[in-house]
């Protein structure tokens, strides 16, 4: 389930070229604050990929939900206590 979340935020993700030292700029729009840059596309979007496993960690240890994306939705686990 997670796994599939990831892979269709990569999906729904929007690249451009930026004037920077990093020119490939990549964002998840139904994700707020999920960006990243990177000097390739490909490292961009490894990048973004890192972001986004970030964001939904930290989502998760704050018990905030996590937006649906489409058809995939990520149902709260119960029971899951995180630990910093």
């Amino acid at each position: 389930m997670l796994l599939e979340y990831i892979q269709e935020a990569l999906r729904r993700a929007r690249y451009e070229i930026i004037d920077d030292e990093e020119p490939y700029y990549g964002e998840v729009p139904e994700l707020q604050g999920v960006w990243a840059t990177g000097k390739t596309l490909e490292e961009c979007r490894e990048n973004l990929k890192e972001a986004i496993e970030g964001w939904i960690i930290v989502r998760l240890q704050r018990g905030l939900p996590l937006p649906p994306l489409g058809k995939v939705k990520f149902r709260k686990m119960r029971g899951l206590k995180a630990r910093v």
